[in-house]
């Protein structure tokens, strides 16, 4: 499985046609064909290419980041 630094992450971030990968709990997931990340923005509240462990918290549903294909780990 790819290992992504939070630079390598941050490629992704879903503009411009490019793929579209977030962080959570260590693991990147893709979230490109989700129809909730439409240019790699999540309701206007979370941005592609990033780790979204912190800011999951706030969020008022569960992981369901969890639901998406994984496609490598994150390394700090």
């Amino acid at each position: 499985m790819k290992e992504f630094t939070t630079e390598e992450l941050a490629e992704f971030d879903g503009r411009d046609g490019r793929p579209a990968y977030v962080a959570y709990d260590g693991v990147v997931y893709d979230v490109t064909e989700s129809a909730m990340w439409g240019d790699g923005d999540h309701e206007g509240m979370h941005q592609a290419g990033r780790d979204l462990t912190e800011e999951h918290s706030d969020a008022p549903h569960d992981v369901y980041v969890t639901d998406f294909p994984e496609v490598g780990k994150l390394v700090v």
